[in-house]
């Protein structure tokens, strides 16, 4: 039996979005810290996407538009998550223990404290730090991920790493060497 035109055409939509499963992950894990939390919006990310396939503008790339229902999906997440906490009386954030880490020098013990560092920004800075850097995405992709306009992030950008190179210097002066300053 023939499959239906609409069940082949959802087919390689579905092909076509989970080629992009690893950096939907990696941004929902960098937003919220927590592995389990972020399979869960890479899923949720995913179902939308086929749900809303009809939304998206062919003219313009995949990527972007996933990235973007993915930092919409994980604001929700930490804003229902502050909300409970509130609620609860408990502490307004949290955030992941590294204690696994042992070591207090190398490539794990820096990005650690870089994650850590990056984490005292506010949210947009956060943002815009993880989709330009830690996902390699052209500043037009980030503006695009974002909702924003390319220039604005240029400017965010900007004043995100003026404010990492200061929280940094005051509270992890340890990533500060010769081949970073």
């Amino acid at each position: 039996m023939e499959q239906a035109p609409h069940a082949d055409i959802a087919q390689a939509w579905a092909t076509h979005i989970l080629a992009h499963q690893t950096a939907i992950f990696r941004l929902a894990y960098l937003m919220v810290g927590d592995a389990t939390i972020a399979e869960d919006l890479a899923q949720e990310t995913l179902m939308r996407a086929l749900r809303m396939q009809h939304q998206f503008d062919q003219s313009r790339p995949l990527k972007p538009w996933l990235l973007q229902i993915t930092a919409n999906l994980a604001r929700n997440y930490r804003r229902s998550l502050r909300r409970y906490l509130r609620a609860l009386q408990r502490l307004a954030t949290q955030q992941p223990e590294f204690s696994e880490f042992n070591e207090t020098t190398g490539p794990a013990w820096e990005a650690t404290q870089l994650w850590q560092a990056i984490s005292r920004l506010a949210q947009r800075e956060q943002e815009v730090i993880y989709l330009r850097y830690f996902l390699e995405l052209s500043e037009q992709e980030t503006a695009q991920a974002l909702g924003i306009a390319q220039g604005t992030v240029k400017s965010r950008l900007h004043r995100a790493l003026v404010r990492l190179r200061e929280v940094v210097d005051g509270e992890f002066p340890e990533l500060r060497t010769e081949r970073c300053a």
